[in-house]
């Protein structure tokens, strides 16, 4: 695990990569939510999982948590330095996979196509606010939505019909940090998540 630091138009950036164990297939650069930074616990599980796939895991930590600046949390903001810390990551020269939780997933719907990425992951998605269906429904890009069943931003019956590139995985009972009747995922959500997460990234390489 090491530490970059990385200038955008709205201040530092940190990822914090993750290398792959044996030959790097691909990388995964994943953002935050705007409650929690990248130790969250779905997170972590997958900085911990994917690697032993071949997956490098970037973690990336936006400028407005560095500087505990709420100025750099607005739209726009978060978009300009997602976009300059892609560079980093596409660096690698392997396909690039965006995702993230919470409003690190819109960061990745919005950005996906116009910067390449081959696929996007969005954990608890927030359907319904400050997100929207018509941001999810315009990644261009195939999409693995994975969401609890109670979570109160969006519960998988409530979001729309999806074509065939996004794929919806629901975790039964967790609510929007995906714990279950406690503020922590339990393991069995973790390891759903990151199953699920391995298999789709396994079918987008392939």
């Amino acid at each position: 695990m090491t530490d970059e630091i990385v200038a955008t138009p709205v201040g530092k950036a940190r990822i914090t990569w993750y290398p792959a164990h044996g030959k790097a297939l691909a990388v995964a650069l994943l953002g935050h939510g705007s409650a929690t930074g990248v130790e969250a616990p779905d997170l972590q599980a997958l900085a911990q999982a994917l690697p032993t796939k071949g997956i490098v895991i970037g973690l990336v930590t936006q400028p407005y948590r560095l500087k505990e600046n709420r100025g750099a949390a607005d739209e726009a903001s978060l978009d300009a330095a997602w976009t300059a810390v892609w560079a980093s990551a596409a660096g690698l020269g392997l396909p690039v996979i965006a995702g993230g939780r919470s409003a690190g997933a819109q960061v990745a719907c919005r950005t996906a196509a116009p910067l390449g990425a081959r696929a996007v992951l969005a954990l608890a998605y927030p359907l319904l606010g400050p997100g929207s269906p018509r941001e999810l429904l315009a990644t261009g890009r195939p999409t693995l939505v994975i969401q609890g069943g109670s979570d109160p931003f969006g519960r998988p019956d409530q979001f729309p019909a999806l074509p065939p590139d996004i794929e919806l995985v629901e975790i039964p009972a967790a609510n929007h940090t995906f714990g279950t009747g406690r503020p922590a995922p339990s393991a069995d959500s973790l390891a759903r998540i990151t199953t699920a997460t391995g298999e789709w990234i396994d079918r987008q390489l392939s």
